[in-house]
């Protein structure tokens, strides 16, 4: 954790939409998007108001749009500041009730969120919570993934079950491989470490971890990753997988339960 913390923001473009990827707390990641074409500017997420402050005011930036992905305290906390304080809409999942401070917009499986020039499309993703969404620019070939799937990693199911959570992340699945996803934390490395224990001759597996132990090392973030890195490498991701469910005891069963032994294997790792 104390590496993440000497992280400074990252910037990435794809096309007109430009992405600073901004450490905050002990290890979430806010996101600050810009279309170049309108110069609108969005935050995806809001952990900490004051650091996501100081870096819009860095840049020059004012704030339009706050899309959450739930309703979780370190992805909403900073609300009802940053939209005190730069008069920013907020939209959010519907099915998180009311639980989104400041929400002006809820939305549903297949809306529209429109940004600037651009347009994400809303996926809901429940199991970590039960209203969770995913906002998928489709065009940019990027997504915004909260805490449904994490680099090597998925969410804890606090509030859906295996069966749902499997079939939240088969929409993720099916976005095209080259898409590049932005998760809410950096948790890659403990991931590695248990993914690995569930296959430690995988080699694709390996490879990868060596990589993510180099980042680290470095106090570089590994986020963001691709979706063709999760396929090949991210055990939850991998359940219909027979390699993976004959290495978990499980050869021949549904791939919701090996999703969900992996999971509880997570969980008490």
């Amino acid at each position: 954790m104390a590496v993440l913390r000497q992280q400074s923001a990252m910037e990435n473009r794809h096309g007109p939409l430009t992405v600073v990827q901004l450490p905050c707390l002990q290890d979430n990641y806010a996101f600050l998007l810009k279309d170049e074409g309108s110069g609108t500017v969005a935050t995806v997420d809001t952990p900490d108001a004051d650091a996501i402050g100081a870096a819009l005011n860095e840049r020059g930036w004012g704030l339009d749009l706050i899309l959450n992905t739930h309703w979780h305290p370190d992805h909403t906390g900073g609300n009802e500041a940053l939209k005190a304080r730069f008069g920013a809409h907020i939209v959010g999942p519907a099915g998180e009730d009311d639980r989104i401070p400041g929400r002006d917009r809820a939305v549903v499986d297949g809306d529209q969120v429109a940004f600037g020039g651009l347009n994400a499309q809303v996926l809901e993703t429940p199991g970590h919570t039960k209203g969770h969404i995913v906002f998928h620019f489709a065009d940019q070939k990027v997504g915004f993934v909260g805490d449904t799937l994490f680099s090597l990693g998925c969410g804890r199911l606090f509030e859906g079950t295996p069966a749902q959570m499997w079939t939240s992340l088969g929409k993720l699945r099916a976005m095209p491989p080259e898409t590049v996803l932005y998760c809410a934390h950096e948790y890659t490395a403990a991931n590695a470490k248990f993914a690995l224990s569930l296959e430690p001759d995988h080699a694709p597996l390996k490879e990868r971890a060596a990589e993510i132990e180099r980042l680290r090392a470095e106090g570089q973030p590994t986020v963001p990753m691709t979706l063709s890195q999760e396929l090949q490498t991210n055990p939850f991701l991998r359940a219909d997988d027979p390699a993976l469910a004959a290495s978990v005891g499980l050869r021949g069963a549904a791939p919701t339960d090996v999703f969900a032994d992996v999971r509880r294997r997570k969980d008490e790792f």
